[in-house]
C-alpha cells in the first residue's frame, strides 16, 4: 500500500517585474541630486595651513571661495605663489570686487549680510596678496571672511 503524503513544494520565485523601475528610479533620484564641482582648480591644490580650533561653515551655498597659490602651468599664468583664482581663471587682486558683486547677484538681498567669502590659500602664499585681498573684500563691505585651514598642531 502506498502511503499518501502532502509533496513539499520549494518557495515560490521573486517576483522581478517592478525591479528595473526601482533602479531607474534610483538613478533618476541621483542625477537629480548630485551636484557637479562648479570650478576647476588652475592652481595646484593649496597645502594649507594647520590650526588648532577650527569650525565647519554652515551654509556652503553663502560661501564664495577665493583660491591662492602657485598656478599649475606657470608658461600661461607666470611663476609664484601669489596666483589668485576666481571662478575658473587667474585674476588680480583688482578683480576681487566684481567676483562678490557676481556673487551677491545670485542670492536674495536678504542673505547678503549672512555670505561668507572662504580664502584657500597655500601656506607658501604672500601676505601681502592675503593683505591685497582683504583690503579689496573690505572695500566692497564683504567682511565676514573665512580662512581654510586642516586640523593639526598649529605649527
Amino acid at each position: 500500500m502506498a502511503k499518501f503524503g502532502k509533496k513539499k513544494k520549494g518557495l515560490p520565485a521573486v517576483n522581478t517585474a517592478a525591479l528595473p523601475d526601482i533602479v531607474f528610479m534610483l538613478l533618476f533620484f541621483f542625477m537629480v541630486t548630485t551636484t557637479m564641482r562648479e570650478t576647476d582648480l588652475r592652481i595646484e591644490n593649496p597645502r594649507l595651513p594647520s590650526a588648532t580650533e577650527i569650525k565647519k561653515l554652515e551654509d556652503k551655498s553663502l560661501v564664495s571661495t577665493i583660491y591662492v597659490g602657485k598656478s599649475k602651468d606657470p608658461n600661461r599664468d607666470g611663476v609664484g605663489y601669489n596666483k589668485i583664482q576666481l571662478n575658473d581663471k587667474i585674476a588680480s587682486a583688482d578683480q576681487v570686487p566684481a567676483f562678490i558683486f557676481s556673487k551677491r547677484d545670485k542670492l536674495a538681498e536678504a542673505m547678503h549680510p549672512f555670505m561668507t567669502t572662504s580664502i584657500k590659500a597655500d601656506k607658501e602664499s604672500n601676505v601681502g596678496t592675503m593683505t591685497d585681498i582683504r583690503l579689496k573684500l573690505r572695500d566692497v563691505n564683504a567682511l565676514k571672511i573665512s580662512y581654510s585651514t586642516q586640523k593639526g598642531s598649529g605649527n
